[in-house]
This record gives C-alpha cells, sequence and structure tokens, in this order.
C-alpha cells in the first residue's frame, strides 16, 4: 500500500515537471480581432496645374546644310521642343501651349500672341540645340565584323517667369544613343543608317535635364485671378482642366506694391497682403483656354477693384 502511494506521488510529481517545461501554447493565437481597422484615409493631393508656353527651339548647330533641316528650316529644334513638350504633359503637372511651329518666332512675339489671346501663362520655356553630332565605327576581325553608330546631343532651356520677363533657371541636358550590327563567319546583322538615333540622343539629353525644369516650375504657388462678380459669387480664371474642383478652398491676395530697388534699378513687386478665402462651387468652359471658376467668399472681404487681387493655392 505504501509502495502504491509512493507511485502514485512521484507519478504526479513527474507529470506535473513535464507540463512546466512543456513550450508555453498562447490561446491568444485562436482570437479573433474584432478591432475596427483605422478607417482614415489620406486624401489625395490636390495639385493645380501650372501653363506653360514652349517656343520653337532653335538649332545653334553647326550641321546647317546637312539632313538635319527639313522644309521648316530646323529640324533638330522641333524635335526637341516636341519631345520636352511630351514629356512635361506626362507629368499631369501642367498645362501645354505651343505655337507656330512652321516658323521661327522669338520669345517676345510668342509672348504678345498668347496675350492678344487672353492667355495668361505662368512660364515660357526657350532653348537650343546646342550640340549635335553621329559618328559611325567599323571594327573588322578575322572572324567578326561589328558596325556601330553614335548620336550625341546636348540641349540648352531658359526658363522665364511671365509675370516678370525674367529668366529664373538654366540649364543644360547631354544625351548620347548608340547601336551596334555584328557578324561572325558572314552570318549576323547588317545596319543602315538608323535615323531614330537623333531622336534617341535628344531624348536622353531632356531627360536629364527635366526633373530640375519641372522642380522650378511647380515650387512657385499656382496663381489665378478674379474677373468679375455675379449674383454674390466671384469669376476666377481657371477651372476644371486644371484641378479646380467643387469645394476647393483658395486663398486671396491683394498685391503688394511695387518699389524700385536702387541696386539694380528694378522694380520689384512687394508680397501680397491676404485678405480672404474663397471656396470653389463649379466650373463651367469648353477647354483650358476659355475655363472659368465660380466661387463664394467664405472669410475675409474683397472691396477694391480686382485688378488689385490675385488668387492661389497656398
Amino acid at each position: 500500500m505504501q509502495f502504491r502511494a509512493t507511485f502514485l506521488v512521484t507519478t504526479l510529481i513527474l507529470i506535473f515537471a513535464v507540463a512546466l517545461s512543456a513550450p508555453t501554447v498562447s490561446l491568444a493565437q485562436n482570437v479573433i480581432d474584432t478591432t475596427e481597422p483605422d478607417a482614415t484615409i489620406d486624401e489625395p493631393t490636390i495639385f493645380l496645374k501650372r501653363k506653360v508656353g514652349i517656343a520653337r527651339f532653335s538649332n545653334e548647330t553647326q550641321s546647317g546644310t546637312t539632313f538635319l533641316i527639313d522644309e521648316s528650316g530646323d529640324r533638330l529644334g522641333k524635335q526637341a521642343a516636341d519631345i520636352l513638350s511630351a514629356r512635361l504633359a506626362e507629368t499631369g503637372m501642367f498645362q501645354m501651349f505651343e505655337r507656330l511651329d512652321a516658323d521661327n518666332v522669338s520669345a517676345e512675339q510668342m509672348l504678345a500672341g498668347l496675350k492678344e489671346d487672353g492667355v495668361s501663362i505662368d512660364y515660357l520655356i526657350v532653348g537650343s540645340v546646342s550640340e549635335f553630332g553621329r559618328s559611325t565605327e567599323s571594327e573588322s576581325g578575322i572572324f567578326q565584323r561589328k558596325k556601330t553608330q553614335k548620336a550625341y546631343s546636348k540641349v540648352n532651356v531658359r526658363l522665364i517667369d511671365v509675370a516678370t520677363g525674367r529668366i529664373i533657371f538654366a540649364t543644360e541636358g547631354a544625351g548620347e544613343a548608340l547601336t551596334e550590327a555584328k557578324k561572325t563567319f558572314g552570318a549576323g546583322s547588317s545596319a543602315g543608317y538608323d535615323q531614330s538615333l537623333t531622336d534617341k540622343a535628344i531624348s536622353a539629353a531632356i531627360s536629364q535635364l527635366i526633373s530640375n525644369l519641372v522642380e522650378n516650375m511647380t515650387s512657385k504657388p499656382w496663381k489665378s485671378y478674379i474677373l468679375a462678380e455675379e449674383d454674390g459669387s466671384y469669376i476666377i480664371s481657371g477651372g476644371a482642366a486644371q484641378g479646380l474642383a467643387p469645394g476647393l478652398s483658395l486663398v486671396v491676395y491683394e498685391n503688394g506694391r511695387k518699389v524700385k530697388n536702387p541696386q539694380t534699378g528694378a522694380m520689384v513687386s512687394l508680397p501680397g497682403k491676404r485678405v480672404a478665402t474663397v471656396e470653389v462651387a463649379m466650373s463651367v468652359g469648353e477647354d483650358e483656354f476659355n475655363e472659368i471658376s465660380f466661387v463664394n467668399l467664405t472669410t475675409g472681404s474683397i472691396s477694391k477693384s480686382f485688378d488689385n487681387y490675385y488668387v492661389s493655392d497656398k
């Protein structure tokens, strides 16, 4: 009897010890979390598009009488301007305005034409293809022949703030493109003249400068103007094509006075004074050239002539 009792006690002690040494199983693994997930969703950032005009690029290379010139007189310049316009349009941050593809028009003439049509652009881009070259290299061996075609381009651009007429940014980009054809024991590819290398070299040059150009154009606050008042609402330039949407809040500033800088002799506009806020009610218009928006005054007051004010997004 005493032996059985001892055996029973020993068995219980062993079972208890094994239970203590066994891995702990968390019951929380089987518990279903009924906590509501965070329903807060970041609202997409509203970006109001800047209006940008591109003047036709000039061809400043020494290839004036070669294949680089066509009927319009400037094939390289046209290619550079078209590629730059496409790249800026792809960003979705700008409204692009281009003029007179067939004629070589100065930046001043283009600005005047835009103003006559009532389109107030924010920036004008002028530029040039300053360098361009092509080369063909051949290598011949006992068993193999290789032909390499290269194209090199350098593009310069200048960014003009239309409000002041001043160049606020200038940059350049360089790019290169090449293609190769090899033949071994007479077998392989043969390469004729590759015209696409011209586009690729210019595109590579523009890719090098595009990010800095975009950064400089988007650093300045978006700006619009008060056009009229109707039935208690104000009408401003711009609409859905620029990103304006019902409920969007905008700030109204009174123009700062202009003073002359004795150091440079230039007139300087002092910072504007914040006087009111408005909220977009609706936008109308057929396209970006004639879009307008109706806005309602939410705070402050607009008491002077509308020429004394401008509207901004911040």
